[in-house]
C-alpha cells in the first residue's frame, strides 16, 4: 500500500494567537518575542512584517531597523500551549499516527484512509480554522521529507502579506522531479557547512546531488553523503515517531542590556537552574551533564559543560555547577547578552543514600515539593531563594 504522509505547519502561529486576543494587531506589522527595549530575537513575525524582511530568529534590533513601525508583543507561552493542544487533538481525531515536531508543527501518517490526501488536507485546514480559529498550511506526499519540503515551498510562494493557508501535493512517483530544481540548501540535512562542501563538488541543485556518483559522495561526506543521495532522489523511509525522547532540558534568557554585574548573573543562573530542575522533576528524569551557554554582545556564543558521577534533578547542584562553569570560563568584567543553563544525559534518577543522609534528604525533598507546588500554582517568580555570593573566578582569568 502506498504511504500517505501529511505535514502540518500553523502559519505564524504565535502571531495568529496574539491576533485572536488582540484584533487590533490584524493587518499590522508586528513581532512576538524580545523584551522592552527590543533585546532578544524575533520568535514569530506577522506576514505584514515579513514584507519588510523581518524573520524569526532575527535580532529584534535589526527587525526594528527594517521596519521602524514594528510593534513588539511579549509572548504568552500558556496561550500558545493551549491552542497547540487543541490543534493536536484534531490531528489525533484523524489518526493516532501523529508525530509532533514542535508546538506548531506535526506529521501524520494517513496511509490506507478512505479519503485521498488532498481531501484530508482540506478537511483538516477547515476544521482547524473553524474550531481553533487558526490558519495552517499542509504538505501531502509519500514520505516525511517530501511532505515537509512541499509545505515549505508552498508557503514560500505566497507573497500577498497574508497567511498562506497553502496546500501543496506531490503525487507518488514525482518526488525526485519535484526536488530536482530546488537549491541544495532546501534539502533536509544540508546546513551552511555542508552546502559549501557540495558547492566545491560542483553541486548546486538537489537534482545535481541525485545525479552525482553515490560512492564519491560518501567518500566526501561520509554517512551523510549516502543519506543526502537518497533524499535527493526522493527516498525517505523514516516512520512516524509518536513519542520522542528528550535529549536535554534547558532554559535561557536574553538581557535587555549587556550585563557585567556578577551578582545579577549569579541570580539569573540560580533562577534558570531552578526552572531546569523543576522541569526534570515534573518529567521524572535526571541528567548527568550540566552545561551553560553564554553569548557576547557581538553574538559569538559558547557552551561549557561538565559530567557528574550520578544523575541529578536538584536545583542547588545544577546551580552550583553552572555557576562554577561560568566563573571558570567568563573573563572578569566581560559583558554578556544571553545566559542559559541545561542538563543533558537524561535518565532515570538514582538515589544512593546512606542511613545518615536519609533524614536530611527527605526534609530537602519535602521542601522542594512544596516549592514546586507553589510555582505550579502561582508561577516561577512566586518563590525566590536568598542570594549567595557567586563563585570567584580563577586567578588566571
Amino acid at each position: 500500500m502506498q504511504r500517505l504522509i501529511i505535514h502540518l505547519d500553523l502559519d505564524a502561529f504565535f502571531c495568529a494567537v496574539e491576533e485572536l486576543h488582540n484584533p487590533d494587531l490584524i493587518g499590522k506589522p508586528f513581532a512576538v518575542g524580545g523584551m522592552p527595549g527590543y533585546r532578544g530575537v524575533v520568535a514569530s513575525a506577522s506576514y505584514p512584517a515579513r514584507q519588510f524582511g523581518v524573520r524569526s530568529a532575527m535580532p529584534m534590533s535589526k527587525a526594528k531597523r527594517l521596519c521602524p513601525d514594528l510593534e513588539v508583543v511579549t509572548w504568552n507561552h500558556a496561550n500558545y500551549r493551549e491552542y497547540s493542544k487543541q490543534v493536536m487533538a484534531i490531528l489525533h481525531d484523524l489518526t493516532p499516527m501523529v508525530e509532533q515536531l514542535s508546538i506548531d508543527e506535526a506529521f501524520m501518517d494517513v496511509t490506507g484512509h478512505q479519503q485521498d490526501g488532498v481531501t484530508l488536507a482540506q478537511e483538516l485546514q477547515y476544521r482547524i480554522a473553524e474550531k481553533v480559529l487558526l490558519p495552517c498550511s499542509l504538505g501531502v506526499a509519500t514520505n516525511k521529507l517530501i511532505a515537509k519540503t512541499a509545505n515549505s515551498m508552498g508557503k514560500s510562494q505566497v507573497k500577498t502579506g497574508h497567511y498562506p493557508n497553502a496546500i501543496t501535493v506531490v503525487p507518488a512517483g514525482e518526488e525526485a522531479s519535484f526536488l530536482a530544481p530546488l537549491p541544495i540548501r532546501d534539502l533536509w540535512g544540508v546546513g551552511e557547512k555542508t552546502e559549501a562542501k557540495l558547492h566545491r563538488l560542483g553541486l548546486y541543485t538537489i537534482g545535481d546531488i541525485a545525479q552525482y556518483d553515490a560512492k564519491k559522495l560518501e567518500r566526501s561526506l561520509g554517512k551523510l553523503g549516502g543519506a543526502l543521495y537518497r533524499h535527493a532522489n526522493g527516498i525517505d523511509n523514516r516512520p512516524i515517531e509518536t513519542e520522542h525522547e528528550a535529549k536535554s532540558i534547558s532554559r535561557e534568557t536574553t538581557f535587555e542590556t549587556d550585563i557585567r554585574d556578577r551578582s545579577l548573573l549569579d541570580k539569573t543562573i540560580r533562577d534558570l537552574s531552578a526552572g531546569v530542575g523543576r522541569r526534570l522533576r515534573k518529567a521524572g528524569i535526571a541528567g548527568v551533564t550540566i552545561r551553560i551557554k553564554y553569548r557576547y554582545p557581538d553574538f559569538s556564543t559558547y557552551t561549557r559543560q561538565t559530567t557528574l558521577d550520578d544523575p541529578t534533578q536538584d536545583d542547588d547542584l545544577i546551580y552550583e555547577v553552572s555557576a562554577k562553569l561560568l566563573a571558570a570560563n567568563l573573563p572578569r568584567h566581560q559583558a554578556i547578552r544571553l545566559i542559559g543553563v541545561g542538563v543533558a544525559g537524561l535518565q532515570e534518577p538514582r538515589r544512593q543514600l546512606s542511613l545518615w543522609d536519609e533524614p536530611a534528604h527527605q526534609e530537602k525533598q519535602q521542601l522542594q515539593d512544596a516549592l514546586d507546588k507553589l510555582r505550579d500554582k502561582y508561577g516561577d517568580d512566586a518563590v525566590q531563594r536568598g542570594a549567595t555570593p557567586p563563585p570567584k573566578p580563577p586567578d588566571v582569568l
